[in-house]
């Protein structure tokens, strides 16, 4: 007889999981970007987002959420959300390759959604690489739009060219 599936759940990131996270968003990063962006400008940006400190002050805040979704004891994805403008910005979604298709995603589109309606926010927004074509198709598919076209300059010498994406929450 197989043994069941383990089932997903959401939770906090903490302080004690701040080092698997950075290094699931490593993994992530090596593995999916390479197509999108340079290697230069991956590393450029790990180091600006996944810093440890950086991370460890975020999980102070309270307008900024960070979630893992675990399957079983394994960290197969995670997120962060904050509240920007009156709408609720998704900043980091990441379903390392071997959880994808699942609706681990969906799941912590979910989870940022109904934290967004019990802060008032009536708005879901993201930025996404424009040549990431299967996150795009995932965001459409959870109604999100595009609603914006912007080139941001982020230092290095490197820029994002993303689309911004907007859901009703």
């Amino acid at each position: 007889m197989a043994a069941e599936p383990a089932a997903a759940r959401i939770t906090a990131v903490t302080p004690a999981d701040v080092d698997a996270v950075i290094a699931l968003a490593r993994e992530i990063w090596h593995a999916h970007y390479p197509a999108i962006i340079s290697v230069a400008q991956i590393e450029y940006m790990l180091a600006q987002r996944y810093e440890r400190a950086v991370i460890l002050a975020e999980l102070e805040r309270r307008d900024l959420w960070w979630d893992q979704l675990l399957v079983g004891a394994a960290r197969a994805a995670f997120s962060s959300y904050f509240i920007d403008d009156g709408e609720m910005k998704l900043d980091k979604l990441y379903v390392h390759p071997a959880h994808q298709r699942k609706g681990y995603g969906a799941m912590l589109i979910g989870r940022a959604a109904t934290i967004a309606r019990t802060h008032g926010c009536e708005a879901l927004k993201l930025a996404v690489n424009k040549r990431n074509a299967h996150a795009i198709a995932a965001y459409k598919k959870h109604g999100f739009v595009v609603t914006e076209s912007i080139v941001k300059d982020i230092g290095g010498g490197f820029v994002m060219d993303d689309y911004v994406m907007r859901t009703t929450t």
